[in-house]
């Protein structure tokens, strides 16, 4: 299993492919694979049959997973692509700060 150091609800920014340059907010990160899904990146159509939830059904667009080597954190203050360094506080806390300003990233 690899530790993926982008976590759910964090600024990133695609680094290569279609989407280059593009910023958004992690929906959901998934760990196992080492993929991620970003707001308004990768979006494809889906045709769905109607459901519970959607009693219409027809075309639903949606993001679509990426590679999480493909998106690079953005810093809060810094507004840079950085990456992520840990920092042991005590009593036993991780804490992710910038590599390139020192600030805390959580």
């Amino acid at each position: 299993m690899s530790g993926l150091k982008i976590k759910k609800g964090d600024r990133v920014r695609v680094l290569t492919g279609k989407y280059r340059g593009k910023e958004g907010r992690i929906l959901k990160a998934m760990p196992r694979e080492n993929r991620v899904i970003v707001e308004g990146v990768n979006m494809v159509k889906r045709h769905t049959r109607p459901s519970q939830q959607n009693p219409q059904g027809g075309i639903v667009t949606r993001e679509a997973p990426i590679d999480a080597s493909n998106v690079g954190i953005v810093c809060g203050s810094c507004g840079k692509t950085v990456r992520v360094a840990y920092k042991l506080e005590e009593g036993g806390s991780k804490k992710r700060i910038c590599r390139k300003c020192g600030a805390e990233m959580d």
